[in-house]
C-alpha cells in the first residue's frame, strides 16, 4: 500500500471513530460547535476570546493585535513572569464578603481592573472605542483612551457617561502636543498619562508577516491623509512623528502646563521611578506596551517591585502588559500595585462579540479576582499585601 493510500484510510478509520463522534457532540453541546465559544456567555475565561478574535479579524489586524518586538520573546516573558511568584494564602477567615473598590486620586471604583489605552480599536470592531466605553459604563471601570484611538475622545467620554483618562504620544512640535493635552483637558479628563516607551521605534515582525497574508488592499484605509481623530486639526504628520527628544524637561513642563493629573507609562526601573516622584509627577504605569516596544525578555510584574520600593507610597502606582487571570491580578496587587490595566482581553472580547464581548471579559476578570481574594483570606483590596504573596527561586 503506498503512503498516500495509506493517509487515506487512517483518515477514514478517524472519521468512524467514536471518540471524534464523541468529542464532536461535546462540543456541541458546549455550544462550541468548531471549538470556538459562540457566545460570550459560554467563554470560561479571556482566553476563550482570543481564539474567535484570530478566527474573524483580517489577518493584519490579528497580527497587529497579537505582535510583539523582534522574536515575541518579551510577550511570552510576561504570561511568565507571574509563575516566579506564589500566593500565601491565610485560611480560617470569613470571606463571605468581599469588598474590590479601589480609591484612585480621590474617586472610588468597584474595582481596581483599569481599562488600558489602545490605537485603533475600530480595526477590531466597527464601534471601537465607543463599544468598550459602553462596555465600562455597564461594569463602571476607569477607562483610558489612546492618542491614536479611531473615535474622538468626545465621543468616547459621552459614550463612557463620564471623563476618562487620556494617554498621551507626544510630539516633536511642542505647539502641536500641546493642543491635544488643551483638547483632553477641555474634554474633562482628569489624568494623563505621558507613554514614553514607545517613542524610538520598534521591530514588529509578527504583523509583517501576517500582514502578507492578507489579500486587502490595505492603502484603502491606511492613506496619509488618514489621521487620527486627536490629530484633525494639528499641522503634524500621521506616521513616525512620536517625539524623541522627550526627557525630564519635558514631563516638568507638562506638568506645569496643565491642570489634570500627570502619570508616566513606560517606567520600569526604580530610579527612573525616584525622578518621577522628585519632578512632581502624579502616577506612573509600570508598563512594556504590551511587550510591543523594547525586547527586553523582562515582564513587567517583575519589574513592580523595584518601582514599588523607590516610590514608597508616595504617588500611584498602575501596571499593565500580561494579566490574564485573576491571580495576576491579586499577585500585582500583593507586589504594592494599586490598580491593573488590562489591554489585549477587552480587544479579544471586542473583536469577538462587540460590547458583550469586552463586558463579559471584564466580568471574568472581576470574578477570578474576587474568587482568589476568597481563597486567600483577603476580604478588601487593601487587605493584599506582600505578606500573601513568595517570590519562588
Amino acid at each position: 500500500m503506498s503512503h498516500s493510500e495509506s493517509r487515506r484510510q487512517f483518515l477514514k478509520y478517524l472519521a468512524a471513530s467514536p471518540v471524534l463522534a464523541y468529542a464532536q457532540s461535546t462540543r456541541r453541546y458546549a455550544g462550541l460547535g468548531d471549538g470556538l465559544i459562540s457566545t460570550p456567555e459560554h467563554a470560561l475565561n479571556v482566553f476563550d476570546f482570543e481564539s474567535v478574535a484570530e478566527s474573524v479579524l483580517p489577518p493584519a489586524h490579528w497580527g497587529y493585535l497579537k505582535t510583539s518586538i523582534d522574536d515575541d520573546a518579551t510577550i511570552r516573558r510576561n504570561r511568565e513572569g507571574f509563575t516566579h511568584y506564589q500566593l500565601r494564602p491565610r485560611r480560617l477567615i470569613d470571606v463571605r464578603q468581599i469588598d474590590m473598590s479601589t480609591e484612585i486620586f480621590g474617586k472610588t471604583w468597584p474595582t481596581p481592573i483599569v481599562i488600558a489605552p489602545t490605537g485603533s480599536n475600530q480595526a477590531f470592531h466597527p464601534e471601537g472605542e465607543l463599544a468598550v466605553a459602553r462596555a465600562a459604563r455597564v461594569k463602571n471601570h476607569l477607562q483610558m483612551i489612546s492618542t491614536v484611538a479611531s473615535t474622538p475622545i468626545e465621543d468616547v467620554i459621552e459614550a463612557r457617561g463620564e471623563p476618562v483618562w487620556y494617554q498621551l504620544y507626544p510630539r516633536y512640535d511642542w505647539t502641536e502636543t500641546m493642543k491635544m493635552v488643551k483638547r483632553a483637558e477641555a474634554a474633562g479628563c482628569p489624568a494623563i498619562a505621558l507613554t514614553v516607551d514607545n517613542t524610538m521605534g520598534s521591530n514588529r515582525e509578527t504583523v509583517r508577516r501576517f500582514a502578507k497574508l492578507d489579500e486587502r488592499d490595505c492603502a484603502v484605509c491606511h492613506t496619509e491623509e488618514r489621521k487620527s481623530p486627536m490629530h484633525e486639526g494639528l499641522n503634524i504628520p500621521e506616521r513616525n512623528d512620536y517625539s524623541r527628544s522627550v526627557d525630564w524637561e519635558f514631563v516638568r513642563r507638562l506638568r506645569d502646563a496643565t491642570s489634570m493629573k500627570v502619570l508616566i507609562k513606560g517606567i520600569v526601573r526604580g530610579d527612573d521611578a525616584e525622578l518621577a516622584v522628585g519632578d512632581g509627577v502624579d502616577g506612573i504605569v509600570v508598563s512594556n506596551h504590551g511587550a510591543r516596544a523594547v525586547a527586553t525578555d523582562r515582564s513587567t510584574i517583575e519589574c513592580l517591585p523595584e518601582i514599588v520600593s523607590a516610590v514608597r507610597g508616595r504617588i500611584l502606582v498602575l501596571v499593565d502588559s500580561g494579566f490574564r487571570r485573576g491571580t495576576d491580578l491579586f499577585k500585582a496587587l500583593a507586589l504594592g500595585a494599586d490598580a491593573v490595566c488590562i489591554g489585549r482581553p477587552y480587544l479579544w472580547g471586542l473583536a469577538s462579540f462587540g460590547q458583550p464581548g469586552v463586558e463579559a471579559v471584564l466580568e471574568l476578570l472581576r470574578a477570578e479576582l474576587e474568587l482568589v481574594m476568597r481563597q486567600a483570606g483577603t476580604t478588601s483590596i487593601d487587605q493584599i499585601d506582600p505578606t500573601y504573596i513568595v517570590a519562588k527561586h
